[in-house]
């Protein structure tokens, strides 16, 4: 069965930040200081399964004044293409709104604007780098 659930557990934790390493470390070549960062220490994660087979991750962080950041969405290349990142905004998306955001932010790598699109995300800046790579800034209201 596919999950997406908010991170609960040390465990869950590890999985999340795993995945994160794998494909933004090891597969884009952000360097891994960049990848898991001081913000980690506060953000509330996300972890998507297949039964037990960790495959998805993200985290949102509170900027304040209802606005919600989501950060670090990734999907190992095995698992993309089958809609399942979806699943995960869909967590993250729920979970700002049940906590009283009114806005989410978000960078996206720019292969991934269309993704976002189809979720309603609006462009909100030029194209900028970021680790290397291009990205746009975009946001949703709730």
């Amino acid at each position: 069965m596919i999950s997406a659930k908010q991170v609960t557990t040390d465990k869950e934790r590890d999985d999340a930040f795993s995945v994160r390493k794998m494909v933004f470390v090891e597969e884009q070549g952000v360097p891994i200081h960049l990848e898991l960062d001081d913000q980690d220490a506060t953000a509330i994660h996300f972890v998507s399964y297949d039964e037990d087979v960790v495959f998805g991750a993200g985290r949102v962080r509170d900027l304040g004044d209802g606005i919600a950041k989501v950060e670090r969405v990734c999907i190992l290349p095995s698992y993309r293409g089958k809609h399942l990142g979806n699943l995960m905004m869909e967590k993250m998306e729920n979970y700002a709104r049940e906590n009283g955001f009114t806005k989410i932010i978000l960078n996206s790598q720019s292969y991934a604007v269309p993704f976002y699109e189809k979720l309603h995300y609006e462009i909100t800046s030029p194209e900028f780098m970021d680790a290397g790579i291009p990205h746009r800034a975009m946001e949703k209201k709730l």
